[in-house]
């Protein structure tokens, strides 16, 4: 299927609304009855013995579809079948489906045309309303009128065996110019009867068409359609019948859908970078008294900050305005305004019906490659400016303290832990009183756990030594502190720690020593809370030791509503044990209350660090980033609300949900030359960011059911709703909140005429890097999932994929220096299907390579998992390749160029202008060449 481009192509933009298709004139009208989220209509179509215009001359047909709404009073073109050559008895792979949201009943009436088409090159179908005068345009290049057919939906419903036989007409109605035979398709139900015998002899090859496929299993749990059908929007479908190799057929209904994910999730992120971004200004003003120069420092960072704030907030109320769109069209991926909206996300289903197979579906995500193309592309993408910024930080002068980006990325989790464990504790030490307020001592001691667990945590989350260092920094910072300029980079001494990672500082001379300072004091502060912890539990211990003691061998947990019971404590009312543990509680958390003030501060003034250098660059980094991340995450929470649809009744899919995590496998198309370069290293630090997110599947409390993110930049929880049907036949683990995680890989092999270029005259060296670290992750990945999955499926799943063999495949061909190795992406391709991955294919706009890529995939997996018949699968490429869509396509539709075949541009026959450059005799042949093709194209 083409990949739908422009946002005035939708399918949907021509369907009648409920108003104009139901209360015209009062008439109502007879809907088709069929099963929700089912299409209405699918039929297929064959011609007989038709009659060419000239003595043996072999027709080349094709068969163009309108339609004509019972209420109007104007044609409708609504699609077309592929050109089937050089026989008088075509019959059509290409079949027609009328979606289930189409307005279509049993008075509508349907028309075909029949084609002889001379030249396929000029060739197009285009979708327009045409008047009642004419139906008939005489000016319809490249090929000739044949006759036509028509009848009412209601008559081929209710014909014998769902099939209509229609005699061909010339224009004036009477000749006589052959048949076309249209039967209704059953998609995965039995045929009645005998099977129809239809033989075509195309290539050589006659196939009967036989419709004798065993009923299907429910493919993706037809009770899930509906739930999935409030992400997935504007529907495209065509349908096929292809011949196998034992000449049945069989049947592929293909499907492309938009996603209100496109714009959904950059506004759930933007909503919380804005959050995130107050909450941290906020600290930063929080840090106390400062010592001038870095008082002047944070308020030049809390300027720009609030600037970046109210840019988020004006994009925010943008995107919020657009209401009704589920798609960003490439033609806008350079609006300001939607830079954090992925370009053309389509879900790319294909689902086939084959004899003797189970039914099956294969998705692709198809989305632009996600890149920040407002910003530009003139100093590189992300992964070179990170780099450049880096290196010039570690260079930074004295007025500046550098942290490593590892120390930063731990100051921003310390921070999250902080604001996620702390009202946790909170929370477990008041239930811990509540059931020592009940004197339970089961309650006690699950209380007591809990507790433990969480302050446990809460310490270990500061047993870093760069809570120290950042104290020690924060202090000379304060007014009265000493800030001496460092020696010169070469004679600074490294610090010298116990760990392998980079020290938090780049020199220890950056922060001198106050005399003052009490280096001891935060290991005190810090320990407070474990001691406080230590005397609970002892507490608690003492407290159910003296009940048990008290109580003997005949006591109960009902033992306290015993007076004579509660009489035998007399020196241990009670009420001691709320009184006795009450004080140690408020210990505990005033021990934590100042641990989290001075951890706080401290890692905010490490984040004032990377803030206070190179303040704009710093912030526009930051706003790069997020656009990519924003792109890639709405294009990844799409596919795994699909993958989770599709497969929630796979027991072994489910346990490697929680077992292994998922892996997603993007396919990239881009080339390593020119503008192209800076979008594969954006595209490149997107995909890796999505290691930071985890996915928790929770009950929906209402019919709300779009996904919730949660969490900070360093990490983030989408939280993904399923209706209680399903959410309870997700396995315990899953239920009880473990989180889901993802393992991004990334592949990139460019493919397109400026590749060549690249690999003759430029660098292709990004993209060998980005391939080579991508194979040891998916290797990685691949060793996990072997060590974790039960060791009964392992073995299953060895017996059914030579996964090993496939590894070592792509790590041979990762390696080989081969121009333009697709055999890379197929191979990426196919392990990610065995590891029930996720899969993504993007180019520049996820258009023609785009495309082009998914059409070859889905025929080579009709071919090697479906049986389609040899000397069939280029045929069936066409099919799936042509330009025609259902209902949609205009004169300015063309995915490249804006314009049909007919007004392409001549610049596709100008050779590289750089391959000329070389010699002046070879610039004078080529201005030679291309001016004759421009006087050939406009004679």
């Amino acid at each position: 299927m083409e990949i739908k481009e422009e946002g005035t192509s939708e399918e949907g933009q021509h369907f009648l609304s409920a108003s104009q298709a139901n209360d015209t004139d009062g008439t109502q009208f007879t809907s088709i009855q069929k099963s929700a989220n089912e299409p209405q209509l699918e039929f297929t179509l064959a011609c007989k013995d038709l009659v060419a215009p000239v003595r043996d001359r072999k027709l080349n047909t094709l068969v163009q579809i309108s339609v004509i709404h019972p209420a109007e009073q104007s044609l409708t073109r609504y699609s077309s079948t592929e050109i089937v050559e050089g026989t008088r008895d075509p019959l059509f792979l290409t079949g027609v489906i009328f979606p289930s949201e189409y307005p279509i009943y049993e008075e509508t009436k349907i028309k075909l045309t029949v084609y002889d088409v001379k030249d396929k090159s000029h060739d197009t179908v285009r979708t327009s309303v045409l008047s009642e005068h004419n139906k008939e345009s005489p000016s319809e290049v490249g090929r000739s009128f044949l006759g036509y057919a028509s009848f009412k939906v209601g008559e081929l419903l209710k014909s014998k065996e769902q099939l209509l036989s229609l005699n061909l007409r010339t224009s004036d109605g009477g000749k006589v110019v052959g048949t076309i035979e249209v039967t209704v398709v059953k998609m995965g139900e039995i045929g009645d009867g005998e099977a129809d015998h239809i033989t075509t002899d195309v290539q050589g090859q006659k196939c009967a068409l036989v419709y004798e496929c065993t009923a299907p299993e429910s493919v993706s749990g037809k009770d899930n359609l509906s739930f999935l059908n409030a992400v997935l929007k504007n529907p495209v479908c065509k349908l096929y019948r292809f011949p196998t190799s034992d000449n049945k057929w069989m049947q592929i209904r293909e499907q492309m859908s938009e996603s209100i994910l496109s714009f959904h999730i950059p506004k759930e992120l933007i909503s919380l970078h804005i959050k995130e971004d107050l909450c941290r200004n906020q600290e930063i003003k929080e840090l106390g008294e400062l010592s001038p120069h870095w008082d002047n420092l944070r308020k030049n960072v809390l300027t720009h900050c609030d600037q970046m704030v109210n840019m988020y907030q004006d994009i925010l109320t943008e995107l919020s305005k657009e209401t009704g769109s589920s798609f960003k069209s490439s033609s806008s991926k350079g609006d300001k305004t939607l830079e954090f909206v992925p370009v053309n996300l389509h879900l790319q289903r294909m689902h086939v019906h084959s004899p003797h197979l189970k039914d099956a579906l294969y998705d692709v995500i198809t989305v632009g490659a996600p890149a920040a193309h407002f910003q530009g592309f003139k100093n590189g993408g992300l992964r070179k400016l990170l780099h450049r910024f880096e290196a010039e930080r570690r260079n930074t002068g004295y007025q500046f303290i550098y942290y490593s980006p590892e120390n930063t990325a731990k100051a921003k989790e310390v921070l999250s832990s902080i604001n996620q464990l702390q009202p946790l504790i909170a929370t477990h030490a008041d239930l811990l009183l509540n059931s020592a307020s009940q004197r339970s001592p089961d309650s006690l001691k699950n209380s007591l756990k809990m507790l433990s667990e969480k302050t446990e945590l809460f310490v270990h989350a500061f047993k870093d030594q760069l809570v120290r260092s950042a104290l020690l920094a924060l202090y000379t910072a304060r007014p009265g502190g000493i800030l001496k300029k460092p020696p010169s980079p070469k004679s600074s001494p490294e610090d010298s720690h116990s760990q392998d990672q980079p020290p938090p500082m780049r020199r220890q001379d950056s922060i001198p020593h106050h005399s003052d300072y009490d280096e001891e004091e935060w290991d005190r502060v810090w320990a407070n809370v474990g001691k406080s912890l230590n005397c609970i539990i002892a507490m608690v211990d003492k407290l159910i030791e003296r009940d048990g003691s008290s109580e003997g061998s005949g006591g109960d947990k009902d033992g306290e509503k015993d007076p004579a019971l509660a009489d035998s404590i007399s020196s241990h009312p009670r009420e001691d044990w709320y009184e006795q543990l009450h004080p140690l509680i408020l210990t505990l958390k005033d021990c934590m209350g100042e641990v989290v003030s001075r951890a706080k501060q401290s890692m905010t003034f490490v984040l004032l660090q990377e803030l206070a250098y190179s303040l704009p660059q710093c912030l526009m980094l930051t706003l790069r980033r997020d656009i990519v991340f924003s792109q890639a995450l709405a294009g990844l929470v799409c596919g795994f609300i699909i993958k989770l649809h599709t497969s929630l009744h796979d027991p072994e899919f489910l346990q490697q949900l929680y077992t292994v995590g998922l892996i997603v496998q993007y396919e990239g198309l881009l080339s390593t030359y020119s503008d192209e370069i800076g979008m594969l290293e954006d595209m490149a630090v997107g995909i890796s960011d999505l290691k930071k997110v985890a996915f928790k599947i929770i009950e929906a409390k209402s019919n709300d059911v779009l996904p919730v993110i949660t969490g900070r930049r360093e990490n983030y929880v989408v939280e993904v709703k399923l209706p209680a049907t399903m959410f309870e036949s997700l396995p315990l683990q899953i239920r009880e909140g473990q989180l889901v995680h993802v393992y991004p890989v990334l592949f990139n092999v460019g493919i397109n005429e400026q590749q060549t270029l690249a690999e003759r005259f430029g660098d292709v060296s990004l993209q060998e890097s980005i391939n080579q670290e991508n194979f040891e992750l998916l290797k990685e990945y691949y060793t996990v999932f072997m060590e974790k999955m039960p060791p009964d499926y392992i073995s299953q799943f060895q017996e059914q994929n030579d996964l090993k063999g496939l590894l070592e495949n792509l790590h041979q061909n990762v390696q080989a220096k081969k121009r333009k190795n697709v055999e890379i992406m197929w191979l990426a391709a196919t392990i990610c299907r065995k590891l029930n991955g996720i899969r993504f294919t993007c180019c520049k706009s996820a258009k023609d390579r785009t495309s082009m890529s998914v059409t070859l995939e889905q025929c080579s997996i009709l071919r090697d998992e479906h049986q389609l018949h040899k000397d069939f699968f280029i045929r069936a490429l066409d099919c799936m390749r042509s330009r025609p869509s259902q209902g949609a396509l205009t004169e300015s539709d063309d995915p490249e160029t804006g314009c049909l075949t007919d007004n392409k541009p001549t610049s596709r026959h100008f050779y590289p202008v750089a391959l000329l450059l070389v010699s002046s005799h070879l610039l004078v042949v080529w201005l030679i060449l291309s001016l004759a093709l421009l006087l050939a194209k406009y004679q």
